[in-house]
């Protein structure tokens, strides 16, 4: 298969040929079996446009006609659905490290988006260059999967949590001893060993467009993703939007250096990251070790502190634990203000909470919202929607198998 070269974020220079390939496909995909005069009303084109471009589709094997739709009169309409199976994706997400691990998840998808397999490993405290091999067993493993036909897989999508520099080539881990690496050899080594098109991109903003195309309505135009407090996905008419370099979507300052970053910290507290837990763990920690609190939180981590995750945090809040409760209600404030900004700046539609946070459900979204109430102009705040991610885990992964899929459609 020959390897097309772009940049991966141009969607603001599509061809309108390409734009009308998404458009229809991307309604196929999500509304059919549908009739062509049902697609020409959805989409504001004629019907003769419409039917050249399902013409084109059938030849190339991605939808196929069949079957009647029920009819008032005169001759029942034909139905259009999309070839699912004639097309895989992979996906990947490298994990995010924090205090409790790590974990890589590898899927393959159908043209759909509908899981065919799924691959779950620890993600080892490792380098990045390490991780970026171990990500090419894990395409290898997948591509070997029951189910999976090596020969119709069309390419893979990695997200990686870090600062992206598409112009130079780089991902670095945003962390304060980030490790910097270049991730246009991991586009070469992918298309090299497997001769798939490959797309790396931001965990979130992949994060992001994976909610966009599979759990959020399809007139959703402008969203955010909140990758808990590590990073945005940010969608913008419909397409990812990922600024000038590719890093678009970090919500916090640089680590300042030569030992400034004590001092920055006091004044900079907001702009400073808190961790895909929000520092729930670390705050859990230091108030039990130093302070001797009394909470069950330690009874569902049966005691051992170094065992400690957000999800045991979570769990004892259920329970009415009053610690756990104030912690999440502290770091919803926290995360609302950034939100408050964001909505404020960008004016979208819906902003999902992902990252595993989430699962806090009320507890955490009910303090969040009425701090991005208090805090955003009134006008962004009656027009936004704040939910949680509905993909779950797979949030990253299904998102890097989507870019997959808006590849094949917009070059169909």
């Amino acid at each position: 298969m020959p390897i097309r070269k772009g940049r991966m974020y141009d969607s603001y220079i599509f061809s309108d040929h390409e734009r009308k390939n998404f458009s229809i496909l991307e309604l196929i995909r999500r509304n059919g079996p549908i009739t062509r005069a049902d697609i020409s009303k959805v989409t504001d084109l004629n019907i003769v446009t419409v039917s050249n471009y399902i013409n084109s589709y059938i030849d190339k094997g991605l939808v196929s006609e069949g079957g009647m739709e029920a009819s008032t009169g005169g001759r029942k309409p034909t139905i259009v659905k999309l070839n699912d199976d004639n097309v895989h994706a992979i996906g990947i997400d490298l994990g995010h490290m924090d205090a409790s691990g790590a974990t890589m998840i590898g899927l393959v998808t159908n043209l759909a988006g509908k899981i065919i397999t799924k691959v779950k490993k620890a993600r080892t405290k490792d380098t990045m260059d390490k991780i970026i091999e171990n990500s090419l067993d894990l395409i290898d493993e997948l591509s070997k999967k029951k189910g999976v036909d090596k020969n119709k897989i069309k390419g893979v999508g990695i997200g990686i949590g870090g600062v992206i520099d598409e112009h130079l080539g780089t991902v670095r881990d945003s962390t304060k001893n980030g490790i910097r690496t270049s991730y246009l050899s991991i586009k070469g080594m992918i298309e090299q060993r497997f001769g798939f098109q490959s797309f790396i991109g931001n965990d979130a903003t992949f994060a992001a467009f994976g909610e966009k195309m599979h759990a959020l309505p399809i007139d959703v135009q402008d969203a955010i993703y909140m990758y808990s407090d590590v990073g945005s996905g940010i969608i913008i008419k419909g397409a990812m939007y990922c600024g000038a370099s590719g890093s678009a979507g970090e919500i916090r300052i640089n680590y300042p250096r030569n030992g400034e970053y004590l001092q920055a910290s006091k004044n900079l507290s907001f702009l400073l990251p808190t961790g895909l837990d929000l520092g729930l763990v670390s705050q859990v920690k230091k108030l039990v070790k130093e302070d001797d609190v009394k909470t069950r939180i330690l009874e569902l981590c049966d005691n051992k502190l170094d065992n400690l995750t957000v999800d045991h945090i979570i769990e004892a809040a259920k329970l009415g634990d009053t610690l756990a409760i104030e912690l999440l209600e502290d770091g919803a404030v926290n995360l609302g203000i950034r939100i408050a900004y964001l909505v404020n700046l960008f004016n979208p539609e819906i902003v999902v909470i992902g990252g595993g946070i989430e699962k806090a459900g009320s507890l955490l979204l009910e303090p969040l919202r009425r701090t991005v109430r208090k805090w955003a102009f009134e006008e962004p705040a009656n027009v936004v929607k704040i939910i949680p991610a509905r993909l779950g885990e797979d949030s990253v992964a299904l998102g890097a198998a989507s870019v997959v899929i808006r590849d094949v459609f917009i070059q169909a």
